[in-house]
């Protein structure tokens, strides 16, 4: 996140993943390079483009583009007029290829094994290396769009409390954030599919992703030896490139560390309906995080505690009903102090503690409180489409969110 380690919430990273669709049809169109080569005003193929505060990059796949902050910002404040800007000026070089951006945690309708396309310029043989061992033209590769949201630490203490705190919050974050109910045209019965299709996507290694939820871990080197080496043997043992060993970004957890940068990156948070809505969920989880680490409801030793197995089953329950998924786990509801009493539900829960430690500025309230009054973009888009749409259903959906991506708003059935 800087050359200079950061302390706990001096800086956030901001990392907003987008499709690019054709503008009637709706369908994917693998034409990220060709638009970041529009950008750049070259003939080289590039894979980062800087649009003032926010800059742009490639993924694994054609049809996909990251939006990020240039570089840590100081606050939330301002950062969703800055990437609603930003995704304006990219839709307008998107235009003249018959594209557009579609926001959401997955594209509802993509078929991967017959539309996926690999990035194929400098990073490719990185994409290609994944590829030969993976299979990357699969649902949880080539089709899911999430926010980043990267939390600095300054040294190993700082690491240990914000790590305790963010295994937490991260069950909690597919009822604020689910944005995935259709795969392949279909209701899946989840509102977080997205989830569902990542905690599999590299089954070959069990290593990599774990049981999503990270284990309970405070020191540095402890955390190298107990995730990074076995990600290491595993691949060796499948024959990986030499490309993907070594590397902090092969560890596929929920939320993972980032000594490279001094920061840990959540990744669970599904992309919303625009950046404000993005943002808004972002500062959520942040507020969550930063009320446990500054022990305003529990203790460290009592956060860090927190069983990996029931955290894991918590996200699980999370990701199929969202807000509706009741919660039994006493000790996990406690870690929340007053606001987990009685709390019979995630939606009970994320009333008061959301209420209590969000700190974003007053533009991101109003995304925020309508995640908590009518539910998760899920819920949402399910009311709209309805549970079995039809294609022109969908594209209808699909559409209008396209717009809310473009003007700010706050979709609402």
């Amino acid at each position: 996140m800087s050359s200079r380690p950061l302390a706990l919430f001096e800086g956030y990273g901001i990392e907003i993943e987008s499709m690019i669709v054709d503008a009637r049809t709706l369908d994917t169109l693998p034409v990220a390079d060709e638009v970041l080569r529009d950008a750049s005003g070259g003939e080289a193929w590039v894979e980062d483009h800087e649009d003032g505060v926010i800059a742009w990059s490639n993924e694994l796949v054609l049809h996909l583009l990251e939006l990020k902050t240039n570089g840590p910002a100081p606050s939330f404040a301002g950062l969703a007029a800055s990437f609603t800007a930003s995704a304006a000026h990219l839709n307008e070089l998107l235009s003249r290829r018959g594209a557009r951006l579609m926001p959401t945690g997955m594209h509802p309708w993509m078929d991967p094994a017959r539309e996926a396309r690999l990035w194929p310029h400098d990073s490719g043989p990185v994409y290609r290396a994944y590829d030969r061992l993976f299979d990357c033209r699969r649902h949880g590769w080539a089709n899911l769009q999430s926010v980043h949201l990267n939390l600095p630490f300054a040294d190993e203490r700082e690491f240990a409390r914000l790590h305790a705190a963010v295994r937490v919050v991260l069950p909690l974050i597919p009822a604020l954030a689910a944005s995935s109910p259709f795969v392949e045209g279909r209701a899946t019965g989840e509102l977080d599919s997205r989830i569902g299709v990542y905690r599999s996507n590299a089954a070959r290694t069990p290593a990599m992703s774990g049981a999503v939820i990270p284990d309970s871990i405070d020191r540095i080197d402890e955390y190298r030896r107990l995730i990074f080496e076995p990600i290491d043997r595993e691949l060796r043992g499948l024959g990986a490139d030499e490309a993907l060993l070594g590397q902090e970004w092969t560890n596929a957890r929920g939320a993972i560390a980032r000594f490279d940068r001094m920061a840990v990156e959540i990744r669970l948070i599904d992309a919303q309906e625009c950046a404000r809505c993005d943002l808004a969920v972002a500062a959520a989880v942040s507020g969550l995080v930063r009320a446990l680490v500054e022990e305003r409801w529990s203790a460290h030793a009592l956060q860090r505690a927190a069983p990996t197995a029931e955290l894991a089953e918590l996200l699980w329950s999370a990701a199929a009903t969202g807000r509706h998924a009741p919660v039994g786990n006493s000790a996990w509801l406690a870690l929340f102090g007053p606001h987990g009493d009685g709390a019979r539900t995630l939606g009970d829960l994320l009333a008061r503690a959301v209420e209590d430690s969000f700190s974003g500025p007053p533009e991101l309230e109003a995304p925020i409180e309508t995640v908590l009054r009518d539910g998760c973009l899920s819920e949402r888009i399910l009311a709209v489409a309805g549970p079995a749409p039809d294609r022109d259903g969908l594209r209808a959906v699909y559409g209008a969110l396209c717009e809310h991506l473009v003007d700010g708003r706050v979709f609402r059935p």
